[in-house]
């Protein structure tokens, strides 16, 4: 069944690009006509969760962001607002908080030509000003004013008393644990 699914999927995902072309004019169509449903919908989330991605469909953009290492692992949540020309890496979150009693409910809105480097986070109902820039893996949560460089903390290196169990460990279906070494995964009791 789920063959079938994807096959139809792919072939409803033909279609919609021969019409539109591109997933920012479907992306595009989708807002003009107020619609969250449907079939041009559905390939708009299928493009987008190929590429472990999500893009609200009301997230608001200014014109098409450049992404120089394409959508990957992009997160961009309903109602979010990105000004013209932003440079948008991978891996990067603009995202709302939703929380009670937080301080910053509510999405983020982007200025113009802002670029945001891989890993970054946008969080909450915070202003980013125009010509900012935004750092690998930094965690911005506050205003940022117009021209300013938020950058991740420099790295901290703590060194251990004792080895460092570095296993990666899997929990199956049926209750047993495996951890990965020497490129295969092994019972916890090997």
């Amino acid at each position: 069944m789920n063959i079938l699914k994807n096959w139809f999927k792919e072939i409803a995902s033909i279609f919609v690009f021969l019409r539109f072309k591109n997933i920012w004019n479907l992306k595009k169509y989708l807002v003009e006509n107020n619609k969250e449903s449907g079939i041009c919908a559905s390939v708009y989330s299928y493009y987008l969760d190929k590429k472990g991605s999500y893009i609200g469909i009301r997230a608001k953009f200014s014109n098409t962001p450049y992404f120089p290492h394409g959508v990957l692992g992009v997160f961009i949540s309903d109602e979010s607002v990105i000004g013209k020309d932003a440079v948008i890496f991978q891996q990067v979150t603009i995202g709302a908080v939703r929380t009670v009693g937080s301080k910053h409910i509510g999405n983020p809105v982007i200025g113009d030509n802002c670029y945001i480097g891989a890993g970054a986070k946008i969080i909450g109902n915070i202003k980013i000003g125009n010509n900012c820039r935004i750092g690998a893996n930094a965690v911005v949560y506050e205003d940022m004013p117009d021209n300013s460089v938020a950058l991740c903390a420099p790295t901290n290196i703590v060194k251990s008393k004792k080895k460092l169990d570095n296993r990666f460990l899997v929990l199956r279906a049926n209750g047993e644990v495996e951890y990965y070494k020497d490129g295969q995964f092994y019972k916890e009791n090997d």
